[in-house]
């Protein structure tokens, strides 16, 4: 099968697209024709090397966890999906999104929206788990709370907006660059801070949850416009927070939680139906060809995209 691939950490130069072995799907696995992938920081960031004690050494490596496809075959023990149904979800492991076969466990796989493209379910599993875990998981939200999404234009924030807003959020204030300000108005935010024109952190506003979807504050500088009993929640913890963040935040009302994401289904399965009935939409920033996967990884690594970026399997 084609597949982007790697054989060495380093720059998206390391990136190579040619023949993989195809996968063959264990007992509970599906095997899935990929039709749409995805490019995450994540995913560059275990290339460059940064998650090293995580990735380890063996290599090739085929990086990407989002897929979109159909299912080309199921394993044995499979028995709630069959040959060519369309699913999403996130592959097993690491990687092996960005190729034209990859592998699913059966139990974190789920029925594509009908009103989804491809392109638009590839854009979903990731990002919206991340979303709706750390808003309402470690963020607590409750009905009627303050919430400010940091990096509210990014795949994660965008769908952070949404759902705090189908969760109850009393009101969303988004945090993003001006020239995305529209399109996180349109997402359900009921106030937008241009970030290159004021700081959050030097406003007398006050809230319940800040949720920074990209990493750009800290705790230590957030802690202020935190309410008591506030949560900031982080996707990665700023070393700064690392440090003194985490002490500060049990002597502390107003705490420090940082989150990974977990494949669940029955988070999955709730996503789905708020994009069946309109409550939460992907949002796309480019698509890329499979095999221009190197691009859309320096892209993504300038840190500037609104929504997601998408690889299109041919």
């Amino acid at each position: 099968m084609k597949a982007i691939f790697y054989e060495k950490y380093g720059d998206a130069g390391v990136l190579q697209y040619g023949e993989q072995p195809k996968p063959e799907p264990g007992d509970n696995q599906l095997l899935v024709r990929v039709h749409a992938s995805s490019v995450n920081p994540v995913d560059w960031k275990i290339r460059s090397g940064k998650l090293l004690p995580v990735s380890g050494l063996s290599f090739p490596k085929i990086p990407g966890r989002d897929i979109a496809g159909e299912v080309a075959a199921v394993g044995a023990n499979v028995t709630a999906f069959n040959t060519g149904d369309k699913v999403y979800g996130m592959t097993d492991g690491i990687g092996g999104a960005n190729a034209e076969f990859a592998l699913i466990t059966a139990d974190t796989a789920a029925l594509m929206p009908s009103n989804l493209t491809y392109a638009h379910a590839a854009a979903v599993p990731l990002a919206a788990l991340t979303a709706l875990q750390g808003v309402r998981d470690k963020g607590e939200l409750e009905q009627g709370e303050k919430v400010l999404v940091n990096g509210a234009s990014s795949g994660v924030g965008s769908f952070a907006v949404q759902i705090a807003k189908a969760l109850g959020a009393g009101e969303v204030t988004g945090v993003c660059s001006s020239n995305h300000m529209e399109l996180v108005k349109s997402l359900g935010a009921d106030q937008v801070i241009d970030y290159t024109r004021e700081d959050f952190t030097a406003a007398r506003d006050r809230y319940d949850l800040i949720f920074d979807a990209v990493a750009k504050s800290s705790y230590l500088e957030s802690k202020g416009s935190l309410r008591h009993h506030g949560r900031y929640v982080t996707t990665v913890p700023d070393p700064k927070d690392i440090v003194f963040g985490f002490a500060l935040s049990v002597f502390s009302d107003k705490k420090l939680k940082a989150m990974f994401t977990h494949d669940r289904i029955r988070d999955l399965e709730l996503i789905t139906s708020w994009i069946k009935a309109g409550k939460v939409k992907p949002v796309i920033d480019r698509e890329y060809p499979l095999q221009e996967a190197a691009e859309a990884h320096r892209y993504s690594e300038q840190g500037h995209a609104a929504g997601k970026i998408i690889l299109l399997v041919e």
